[in-house]
């Protein structure tokens, strides 16, 4: 009773208003820095990866870097009658002049016809780099928009990059709106239908929703050091929500059953101090096991993954701190109020004077604890190759860059865009070829680029105008080739390794000491998923490693660290089984409001590994000590394991259900990649809580016996974190 989490709930008890106090002053305090230090959002150079990166880099080098541009579009009023060219060239004047005026344009190309005289495009290159154009487009948008409404007979609309994230950021912004509006409610509910009591079902949200608060004011620190991706409050609220509603609940459920235990001969501090010891000691290693999980991400030397791992680590550490510090005294304070209420309801529902508070498993966790208990070898074989079914259409796993394709249809800059597309085709993508050499060299790779972009006249993959650019110094050049094909389709992909592995070989390859390398929109596309699955084995490995080595340090047992390992990758793999089943086809399209493009998204397999394997530890965790504490006592490892995940299933499936209401609750917004991780997620909670925690575990650990404790004997490789036998005493 001297470690650590009892040494917080003791002072926090025994003090709870200074403790309340300090917490939400902690939380302000947090606020108010990440607010004064601001955000400091990633820039173009920490997105940049494999040679699509070095390319960009290089052209940066030499001034030549990406600028972002907006197009206006004009068309007849249905978009399919003939342009009225007088109209429509008065009307490009017009928007011309105006955008010429504002400051935060660089330049307006003259206007540019369609092939089939049915659309006028006017090209606007806006100052600054190219991330920071969804800043400034604001005042662009309004020109165009005065330009429509004084040319009322054509259509008048603008889209580019810059318009398409601003339509992208507000509608991920309504989208987690509707998320909280989703999830806030069933989350209220089910602690409800847990507790029976309004106090106790609010304090895990509130704890929950204050740590999230907290954490988001940190994570504006942290991105000072570790820039923001835009992903981080993302992040936070889905992990936050989770993990922090979860932590809560382990420790009130164990309040609960400590303060039944004791029958009224425990003062409501005493009862607190118990709790810490048991469930206050899994939270604690449940937390540094998601943070430490959460941390493998940085091994991907990618700026959107360490926003990720950021927000993780910051939100997971403030919800334990919060379970340590103001949870004891929020117990303290209302618990026993709380629980003496419950009881006189359950009383009178009883018709009785008196009621207990139910334990033990519920009636499905008993129903299969007895045949898993009976048959425990077919038991786990049955469930272990269901899991793995589910896991085989892993085997067609296709990854992809989830880029402006993939975008909701809903965002009107989208809809400008397809039509933008339509008509001028040669814009849908392009390469850049960019060419660093000495200037006595200049002409030579002038001549070399001239070549390339000759021999690509001739390729029907190819078409429009390459333009060619060099730096004033002359070291660095740029051919820019028009590709009119979406950067997904097999043609687009096919010019790209045709350009990498022929032309540019034959062409500036000759030149010697120049060095080459090949960006654009099809090269982003194609080099990013790459580097995931390059970086992929080394973060699995990490995490395999990080998560077999919490286990045998939490319960000084090899045996459970292996076992760990290989049911968290269980679990990892039939969630991402379902995820390819699901969204690599078309037949779940309806259900779930999108439109597959036949590949998951690069970054989930990674965000679900290491996310999946930090809160699996959560149930691990938890389940594992209450199995431990009954051998501790002297119960036989098989009665432990029975008792231990009898005893906790509850629990289990409350914490199951919030996460998946959580993450389910991602699953209807527009972003693909948020879909696919929301359902992912989800999928992955119920498999674990239901299969591999109720299932799979206990008839591994009744085959192993007294086996799962090894090195240690029976478990008792240190001393009890209760000590056994310790005599109830009223304290109060």
């Amino acid at each position: 009773m001297t470690t650590f989490p009892v040494r917080m709930a003791r002072w926090s008890a025994g003090h709870p208003w200074r403790a309340i106090a300090g917490w939400f002053l902690f939380v302000a305090l947090c606020l108010g820095a990440g607010i004064s230090a601001g955000t400091h959002a990633a820039t173009s150079e920490d997105f940049r990866v494999g040679e699509a990166g070095r390319a960009e880099a290089m052209a940066a080098g030499g001034g030549l870097h990406q600028k972002p541009v907006e197009r206006v579009l004009i068309t007849s009023k249905s978009g399919t009658d003939t342009l009225d060219r007088a109209a429509a060239d008065t009307a490009a004047r017009d928007i011309t002049a105006r955008m010429r005026k504002l400051p935060e344009v660089d330049a307006v190309a003259a206007p540019v016809r369609s092939a089939d005289g049915r659309a006028v495009r006017v090209d606007v290159t806006m100052k600054g780099p190219e991330l920071d154009g969804k800043k400034h487009v604001d005042p662009l948008r309004a020109q165009t928009a005065a330009v429509r409404a004084a040319h009322p007979a054509l259509r008048v609309e603008e889209t580019g990059s810059p318009s398409i994230s601003k339509g992208v950021e507000k509608l991920r912004g309504d989208d987690l709106s509707r998320t909280e509006i989703i999830a806030l409610p069933v989350t209220l509910i089910t602690l409800l239908f847990v507790f029976r009591s309004v106090a106790m079902a609010t304090v895990p949200l509130l704890l929950a929703l204050s740590s999230i608060a907290a954490a988001i004011g940190l994570s504006m620190l942290a991105s000072h050091a570790f820039p923001d991706a835009g992903v981080g409050t993302n992040v936070i609220l889905l992990i936050g929500l989770a993990v922090g509603v979860d932590y809560t609940l382990f420790y009130l459920k164990r309040e609960r059953e400590e303060r039944a235990r004791a029958g009224g001969r425990l003062s409501s501090q005493a009862v607190v101090e118990l709790a810490a010891a048991t469930s206050g000691r899994a939270v604690v290693l449940s937390g540094l096991a998601v943070a430490v999980s959460s941390a493998t991400l940085f091994l991907v030397d990618d700026v959107i993954f360490s926003s990720i791992a950021t927000g993780a680590i910051v939100v997971t550490l403030v919800a334990v701190v919060s379970s340590l510090t103001v949870l004891p005294a929020l117990l303290a304070t209302f618990g026993e109020r709380a629980e003496r209420r419950a009881l006189r309801k359950a009383a009178r529902a009883a018709g009785t004077g008196t009621a207990q508070p139910k334990g033990g498993a519920g009636r499905f966790t008993g129903a299969v604890l007895r045949v898993t208990s009976r048959r425990p070898a077919v038991t786990l074989a049955v469930a272990v190759l269901a899991t793995l079914a589910l896991a085989a259409p892993l085997l067609d796993l296709k990854l992809t860059d989830m880029g402006r394709e993939t975008h909701s249809r809903s965002i009107p800059a989208m809809q400008t865009y397809d039509r933008l597309n339509q008509a001028f085709p040669e814009l849908k993508s392009m390469h850049q070829v960019v060419v660093r050499a000495e200037p006595a060299l200049a002409d030579e790779v002038t001549g070399a680029l001239r070549e390339l972009a000759r021999r690509a006249e001739a390729d029907p993959a190819l078409a429009g105008t390459a333009e060619l650019r060099t730096s004033p110094d002359r070291r660095v050049s740029l051919l820019e080739l028009p590709v009119p094909h979406y950067v997904s389709s097999d043609a687009a992909q096919t010019s790209l390794e045709r350009l990498r592995r022929t032309y540019v070989p034959a062409t500036i390859g000759h030149v010697t000491g120049a060095r080459t390398a090949v960006t654009g929109d099809v090269a982003r596309y194609a080099d990013y998923p790459e580097h995931q699955k390059q970086k992929l084995p080394i973060v699995i490995g990490s995490l395999l490693l990080v998560t077999f080595a919490m286990t045998v340090w939490a319960f000084r047992s090899v045996v459970l660290g292996l076992v760990g390992v290989a049911l968290n990758l269980l679990s990892a793999a039939a969630s991402l089984g379902l995820l390819v089943l699901v969204f690599q086809g078309e037949w779940a399209e309806p259900l779930l409001d999108f439109t597959s493009t036949g590949s998951v998204g690069s970054r989930v397999p990674l965000f679900l590994f290491v996310i999946l394997f930090g809160l699996s530890m959560d149930y691990q965790v938890f389940v594992i000590s209450r199995i431990r504490e009954g051998v501790l006592r002297g119960v036989p490892t098989r009665q432990a394991v029975l008792e231990g995940i009898g005893g906790s299933a509850s629990v289990v499936t409350s914490a199951a259900f919030v996460m998946v209401t959580v993450f389910a609750s991602f699953v209807p917004l527009h972003i693909m990649e948020m879909k696919q991780i929301g359902f992912s997620l989800a999928v992955a909670v119920l498999i674990d809580a239901f299969v591999i925690r109720i299932v799979i575990l206990p008839a591994l650990m009744l085959l192993l016996g007294d086996r799962c404790w090894w090195p240690s004997r029976n478990g008792r490789g240190t001393p009890p974190a209760v000590p056994a036998g310790r005599p109830l005493e009223n304290v109060g």
